[in-house]
């Protein structure tokens, strides 16, 4: 099981907290965090090659 976050976890995971919010998601929210730890691994692996 990887330790980084992906894209497509966070998106599971925001899309979960969306369809329970009324598709509201806070701005400092598990999810939103998520994403931007997310996008934060891509681009650290993109800049590694």
């Amino acid at each position: 099981m990887s330790k980084t976050m992906n894209k497509a976890a966070a998106s599971r995971i925001q899309s979960s907290a969306a369809k329970a919010n009324h598709g509201k998601i806070a701005k400092n929210s598990f999810p939103s965090r998520a994403q931007a730890a997310a996008n934060k691994s891509t681009t650290a692996t993109q800049k590694s090659k």
